[in-house]
């Protein structure tokens, strides 16, 4: 067979972490309450990933408009900064350390597929941000992807591969331009 047959896709072995009914509920909650920009209140959004299952530390930062999938697919340590419209797109778990900020618009993507198979099944993987990383604006974390200690991605870019600690990346595919230097 030569060709993509999407219409013989099957989800095969990926597990959701969750049922039916979970599922559904979080979908509304989170239309309602955690994605939406009219509410501003972090303590209601924090509150509302832990009963979906999120681990969270403390002092997580959580505007408005930021897209959470799976929250039991996720864990934030402490002093975590989450910005406008960023999106954890978790079919995969998602580990973020602490003191990292995820950028206005970033994409963290655990989600793919096997576009070597007609029928283009899922090929997800884990995402890791270690401790003091950044997430520039716009930027695309890709599946499988660790982010090593204090590295950055710079704005619009995007990380095929794992990240060294203490280094900035810029482009796509992200490649390293200079060491990060902390005075």
């Amino acid at each position: 067979m030569n060709q993509v047959l999407l219409s013989f896709f099957d989800t095969g072995t990926f597990d959701k972490g969750a049922g039916f009914i979970k599922q559904t509920l979080w979908y509304f909650t989170n239309a309602l309450f955690v994605r939406a920009s009219w509410n501003p209140f972090m303590g209601i959004k924090i509150a509302l990933l832990k009963a979906f299952g999120a681990k969270i530390g403390k002092g997580l930062v959580i505007k408005n408009n930021v897209c959470i999938k799976f929250p039991w697919k996720l864990t934030l340590g402490e002093n975590v900064w989450l910005g406008e419209d960023c999106w954890i797109d978790n079919l995969d778990y998602v580990t973020i350390g602490n003191n990292v900020c995820i950028s206005q618009g970033a994409l963290l993507l655990t989600g793919n597929h096997d576009y070597t198979l007609p029928t283009f099944d899922y090929r997800n993987a884990p995402i890791v941000v270690e401790d003091g990383a950044w997430i520039g604006a716009k930027s695309v974390v890709c599946p499988g992807v660790t982010v090593k200690s204090h590295a950055i991605l710079t704005v619009g870019s995007v990380a095929t591969k794992n990240m060294e600690a203490y280094c900035i990346y810029q482009g796509n595919p992200a490649s390293v331009i200079r060491k990060r230097i902390i005075k």
